[in-house]
């Protein structure tokens, strides 16, 4: 299954358009992001990414609401593996 996580960016380097770099912050851990195909993000703004790359802007509320599901599917994993 692919999956495209939001996060939040920090910062962009745009030293070389073309490699368009950005630090971006998953619920307090930061990873380099390319936001090669995304020239409109901006710091602030919430990306979803997949495999290291930035693949769509989001809002914070669609975010959110994201990140919840991927929570509420972790339990559930963690409910059919036995798990608390």
């Amino acid at each position: 299954m692919c999956l495209a996580v939001p996060g939040e960016v920090l910062t962009i380097d745009e030293s070389d358009p073309l490699l368009r770099q950005a630090r971006v912050s998953f619920g307090g851990v930061v990873r380099e992001v390319s936001l090669a195909t995304l020239p409109e993000a901006q710091p602030g703004d919430f990306v979803l990414v997949h495999a290291g790359v930035g693949i769509s802007v989001v809002d914070a509320d669609e975010a959110a609401q994201l990140l919840e599901d991927l929570e509420q599917l972790a339990e559930l994993e963690s409910l059919e593996d036995g798990g608390a």
